[in-house]
């Protein structure tokens, strides 16, 4: 049997009281200055009253090859009046069990826009979707992932209510700015305006809203709102959250004159909030959500900051791959990508309840490549977000669009490879270095939600349907079926990787030398030298392994997918994949 990887144990004993506190200080000193004594006592008052319980346990690794994750919204399965946190239970239970090592399950809050990321109240659950009983018992089926929305909150939030009527404690909670204040500086991931005007008992003012007129930025230099959303971690965690998602960070602080993105402070405060969870609850994870470019994204990397961050290049570099059937730019960046801190490693991802994002291809590829990409996926049924840039021009921000629908063709047009196509992309995800996560819509083979779109007025809802239960369970028990197809087939590769140790999250990956038509990389040895070769076609005709020859070493290799024995001298289909063990 193949020995485990040496695993980097996570803290299971508080931060000494003392260590702690020193830690703290220095963030909020950086934060607040002269203020940091009172801030620091005050969030010391917090933890000791509102911290979960402490448990016992021996060391335990971080993570392991088991781990992946499924991204789903509560209510993306329906079925009658039964609660829609319930049915994704028994969703689970009754199709997935085993499979994920965790549920990253998106804002489920009572909300007012974006499908759940306009917050009203961030310690309820929306009655439409079940209780919080309902959330702990998803944190049983394993890691429960979610989100703490702290960048803005919904305009029908009581805290913004006290902004409208003068009252404390929201008052102070907002960003109030002067229209005619040059905020040209200022990064913008929408093409909307970046202040809205809100009607108050004194009259009109204009408020910081980085996302839409209800998405309403918060004021964390205000150190009242920092303590808020502590008390609303520590909430979370209470209820049974293992992993911490802070959405939109980079935006959380703001200077006049300043971009206004990963600014000092920001990282400042997920600096304390690593120290907080550090200290109250041992293992916690925290994963950053930076849509950015690569290396703003990786800035967030830390011993004493976030533990995972997306690795937002994947997605759009991989489209690009499978739909020109060149994997040379792929292949380039793979093999650059830095050693990460210990114990910290990427989420890798092909789709989310987001766009695939366009910004994390600047300075990756050509700008008419990224024309050629958005223009395709227009063709496809898909649509193209924009964002502001200074100058008032808008260019791409996000493609909207299913990751099924998004495989229809290349640049040639839609033709039959759309399974196989879809399916290599997911296997090499699934293999790369780090944590995969799987949203629930590519795991259905979802098609474009066109209706949903036309509904909602947002271009985000393409990728965000709602499974009629029966409807659903209809396609699965159908062989032949698009959705039957996917799943089982995804279902297959998942349960395969996750008992392979060469996909611990910390073993090695090496990018091999092949013809653009490949991509193939290594990934170990284990202690016991244990290796396993990643191969793909991602283009629609066969491609020869003779490439490789000197990596085969004339043995033979075990696909441990199949079971299929290959040499170099073989000959690889269109879009498949090989995860090859030496025997």
């Amino acid at each position: 049997m193949p020995q485990p990887l040496p695993v980097i144990p996570s803290p299971t004993t508080a931060l000494d009281a003392h260590a702690f506190q020193a830690r703290a200080h220095r963030h909020l000193r950086r934060l607040y200055g002269e203020r940091a004594d009172e801030v620091l006592r005050r969030l010391m008052v917090l933890l000791e009253h509102q911290a979960p319980p402490a448990e016992t346990q021996p060391d335990a690794p971080l993570w392991s090859e088991r781990d992946q994750w499924l991204i789903t919204y509560a209510n993306s399965v329906l079925d009658g009046d039964t609660p829609p946190l319930a049915v994704l239970a028994d969703c689970l239970s009754t199709h997935l069990r085993d499979t994920f090592s965790g549920v990253h399950l998106l804002p489920f809050f009572p909300w007012s826009s974006d499908d759940g990321f306009s917050v009203i109240h961030y310690r309820e659950v929306d009655p439409a979707l079940g209780g919080w009983q309902d959330v702990r018992a998803l944190s049983r089926y394993g890691d429960l992932a979610v989100d703490l929305v702290l960048n803005h909150v919904s305009r029908e939030s009581l805290w913004f209510v006290d902004y409208l009527s003068g009252s404390l404690p929201g008052r102070d909670y907002f960003i109030e700015m002067d229209p005619a204040t040059d905020l040209s500086a200022v990064v913008r991931p929408r093409s909307t305006p970046l202040l809205a005007p809100i009607a108050t008992r004194r009259g009109t003012r204009y408020v910081w809203a980085t996302f839409s007129e209800d998405q309403i930025d918060l004021n964390f230099a205000n150190p009242d709102v920092l303590l808020e959303f502590v008390g609303i971690l520590l909430f979370y965690l209470q209820q049974g959250a293992r992993v911490i998602r802070l959405d939109a960070i980079a935006y959380l602080w703001k200077e006049v004159g300043t971009p206004s993105i990963h600014l000092p402070q920001t990282h400042e405060i997920v600096r304390l909030l690593r120290a907080v969870v550090d200290h109250v609850a041992p293992g916690t994870l925290l994963l950053t959500e930076t849509n950015v470019p690569h290396e703003e994204n990786i800035s967030y990397f830390g011993a004493d900051k976030a533990h995972l961050v997306y690795q937002f290049p994947l997605p759009p570099l991989l489209l690009h791959t499978l739909t020109s059937g060149e994997a040379g730019t792929l292949a380039t960046w793979l093999s650059r990508l830095p050693e990460l801190p210990p114990g910290c490693r990427f989420l890798n991802f092909t789709a989310s309840h987001d766009g695939i994002g366009v910004r994390p291809l600047e300075g990756m590829l050509a700008p008419h490549d990224i024309e050629a990409l958005t223009e395709l996926m227009h063709r496809f049924g898909g649509f193209v977000s924009m964002r502001r840039q200074p100058d008032g021009s808008d260019t791409p921000y996000e493609i909207n669009i299913t990751w099924f629908d998004a495989m229809k063709g290349t640049r040639r047009g839609v033709d039959h490879w759309q399974v196989p196509r879809f399916l290599c992309g997911q296997q090499l995800m699934l293999g790369l270095q780090g944590i995969p996560a799987v949203y629930l819509h590519t795991l259905t083979g979802t098609l474009n939600d066109l209706e949903g779109v036309e509904r909602s007025g947002r271009l985000r809802s393409i990728n965000r349907r709602r499974w009629q239960r029966d409807e659903l369970e209809r396609l699965l028990a159908t062989p032949s079926t698009t959705t039957h197809d996917v799943f089982f087939a995804l279902k297959r590769l998942l349960d395969v990787r996750r008992r392979e140790p060469c996909f611990h999250p910390d073993a090695a990956q090496r990018v091999l030398e092949t013809p653009a038509t490949l991509l193939a990389f290594e990934r170990g040895p284990l202690t016991d030298g244990r290796r396993l070769l990643a191969i793909h076609n991602v283009t629609d005709t066969p491609q020869p392994l003779d490439a490789l020859a000197g990596v085969f070493n004339d043995k033979r290799w075990e696909d441990i997918a199949s079971h299929d024995t290959w040499v170099a001298t073989d000959t690889l289909p269109p879009y498949a994949g090989l995860w090859l063990v030496g025997s």
